[in-house]
This record gives C-alpha cells, sequence and structure tokens, in this order.
C-alpha cells in the first residue's frame, strides 16, 4: 500500500455561539481536512486546526505546512509512521495541526487496511466513551443555566472556563454548583491566575468539591504549577504547558502536574499523544483528551484514543457540538449524551466529501 495523493482543503464554519476563554474569543472554525489516496484503493482522512492564542498557527499556515510535506508522503507506505514524523520534524519545529492532520490520516488508513475501527486498532475494547462539555466565560448566571441545561440533556461533566475575573469565577462556580448539585467540575483558567491567585479561587471554591484545575498559570511557569501542585491537594491539569512529549517529561520530572491534557493538534497527533500518555502512565501521572475546535473527524480520532488508554481518566471532546459540519462530514459517530459511540465499520468511521 503505497500514497498516491494528497489532497488538502480548508474549510471555514461559523460556530453556533462564541466560545470565550481567559485568552480570547473564538468565533469561527477553520480547519484544514486532508485525503490521502493510495495505490490499493483505500483513502485516509485528516484534519488540521490550529487556535492561534495557543498553538500560534493559522489554516493558512498549516495548508502551506501540508504542502511542503507532500514529498515526504508521496510514495510512503502509511505503516512507516516513525519515518514519516521523524522527516516532518526535521523539515518543520512545531505546527502540530499540520502534522496531526498527516497523522490522523496514516492511521486511518492503517486500520482500514487492517479492517479494523480505529479503537480496535490502538488497541481498545469498547467503542464507548464519555465526553464533558464546556461552559464558555460569561456571566455567572447565563452559566449556571448552561450547567442546569447540560445536566437535564444529559451530560455528568461540566468544564468551567475561568481566569478573566476570580471573584466572578468563584461566583460562576457558587450559581453552578447550585444549579448543577451532582455534576462533577473542573475548571480551566487558561493561564489566567498567579499562584496566589489560584490558591485564593481553590479555597474559595471548596465547598463547590471542584475535580480539578486546568492550566491556572501561564505556559511558560513550569516551577509555578510546582509550587502550586505543594500546596494543595485539588488535582492540576497542564495543558497549553504540554505539546510535547519531552514537555510532558519535564511535567513529570518536576512534579509540576498530576494530570496531562493531551490535544491531537499541540502534539502533532496519536503517535506522539501515545508518547506522551506513556511517560504519564510511567510516571504516575494520567491524562486528559483534549480539543480546539475541530470537527467530528478529528474528535472521532480522540475518542478511539480514549477508548484505547486507561491512562486517560477525562474526555474533553465537544467541540463538534459548537459546529454545523455536515456539508463535509457525512458520518461519524454518536453521541447520545454523555456517551459517544465509535462506529464498526474500518478506520476512523467517518466519511468527509473534500
Amino acid at each position: 500500500m503505497i500514497i498516491t495523493s494528497v489532497t488538502a482543503r480548508k474549510v471555514e464554519t461559523p460556530l453556533k455561539n462564541p466560545l470565550t476563554v481567559a485568552l480570547g474569543t473564538i468565533y469561527t472554525s477553520e480547519t484544514v481536512y486532508l485525503k490521502l489516496e493510495t495505490d490499493c484503493g483505500l483513502v485516509g482522512y485528516g484534519e488540521g486546526i490550529g487556535v492561534t492564542f495557543v498553538t500560534g498557527e493559522t489554516s493558512d499556515q498549516t495548508l502551506n505546512a501540508l504542502k511542503l510535506f507532500e514529498p515526504i508522503i508521496l510514495g510512503k507506505n502509511p505503516h512507516a509512521i516513525s519515518q514519516i514524523h521523524r522527516e516532518m520534524d526535521m523539515l518543520l519545529v512545531g505546527n502540530g495541526a499540520a502534522k496531526a492532520a498527516v497523522d490522523i490520516a496514516l492511521y486511518d488508513l492503517m486500520a482500514k487496511a487492517a479492517g479494523l475501527p480505529l479503537y480496535r486498532f490502538l488497541g481498545g475494547s469498547s467503542n464507548q466513551i464519555e465526553t464533558d462539555i464546556t461552559i464558555g466565560i460569561s456571566s455567572p448566571e447565563k452559566m449556571a443555566e448552561m450547567a442546569a441545561q447540560y445536566v437535564t440533556d444529559g451530560f455528568r461533566e461540566l468544564k468551567i472556563k475561568a481566569g478573566t475575573n476570580p471573584d466572578l469565577d468563584v461566583e460562576a462556580l457558587r450559581l453552578i454548583r447550585q444549579a448543577a448539585p451532582t455534576a462533577r467540575l473542573k475548571v480551566d483558567a487558561n493561564q489566567g491566575y498567579t499562584v496566589a491567585t489560584s490558591m485564593r479561587v481553590i479555597r474559595a471554591c471548596e465547598k463547590f468539591e471542584i475535580e480539578a484545575m486546568e492550566q491556572p498559570l501561564p505556559f511558560w511557569d513550569i516551577a509555578g504549577l510546582q509550587e502550586l501542585r505543594t500546596r494543595t491537594d485539588l488535582p492540576i491539569i497542564a495543558d497549553e504547558s504540554c505539546f510535547t512529549p519531552q514537555d510532558a517529561f519535564k511535567i513529570a520530572k518536576t512534579g509540576a502536574a498530576d494530570i496531562l491534557n493531551i490535544k491531537l493538534m499541540k502534539c502533532g497527533g496519536l503517535y506522539r499523544a501515545n508518547q506522551i500518555s506513556t511517560i504519564a502512565e510511567s510516571a504516575g501521572l494520567r491524562c486528559m483528551l483534549g480539543c480546539m475546535m475541530e470537527s467530528r473527524l478529528s474528535i472521532a480520532a480522540a475518542a478511539a484514543f480514549v477508548a484505547a488508554n486507561k491512562c486517560v481518566i477525562y474526555a474533553d471532546l465537544d467541540s463538534f457540538l459548537a459546529l454545523d459540519d455536515s456539508s463535509v462530514i457525512k458520518s461519524s459517530f454518536n453521541l447520545e449524551a454523555p456517551t459517544i459511540t465509535l462506529q464498526e465499520t474500518p478506520g476512523l468511521g467517518v466519511e468527509v466529501n473534500i
């Protein structure tokens, strides 16, 4: 099986509702879809999307990177994924979204060639996982209203965006806990706090039974994360501080977090995600699978990874709910909140119109 054709297409999809986080507001999903064709008739699909204030990537940069990667991909067997990653890394530093698009398409091809759904190809035994759902920054009253609705819809885990105003964050969490007394809550400050502010919010929210706090400090402040972790029993999740396996090793070595948030668009796909989870598990840490604003295509890949990795204790794979990607994605997994059920067809189980 040899790759004979590489096709990339950019698609912009407005969000149903803007999503505000501490770093900014997201209005659209501008993603790049990738199609790899082979000499045996199998086709693999991938997706790459960055968020500029997190990954520094635009869709045009992803398209340009994929054009540069084309000579690396053409003529290769998809099973040469280690070599392909090595050559992409030698050509371009970073560019995780473009590398993720290639990686996901390669795994789609390998699983199809094996006649297995991707979650089984990765070693999973169940095609069902549970995802949380995210509440963006708004007024505390509006956030509590959303929490109540999501619980009514069936979701049991809520991820609460914070980080712009500690006092309003605490008030939002108070109202959310009242509106959703049985929900499991995580707080994501997206680098918006200092160590002192983090401790103030954690102490004020102890009675609200928060399960974890995600990336409270700037991505570069590993020492601050380490200090925070020694001062609280609340589990700390590293997100923007953990892009690569090397980042994961540094965090594990310094004791800067309890949980690593793996995102395929940050690390470059499933191949690197597996390396990060292996480092985490070896160090006694656990993982979370998160997302940017990708469609059901790469969410299907991330969900398959969750299904195959017991080291992953949280899935934050809800971005597709904010999009209408039906003009491009014709078939994918099913969602009956909070459960994602993956397809049993070979590969990703996603049909893409590109």
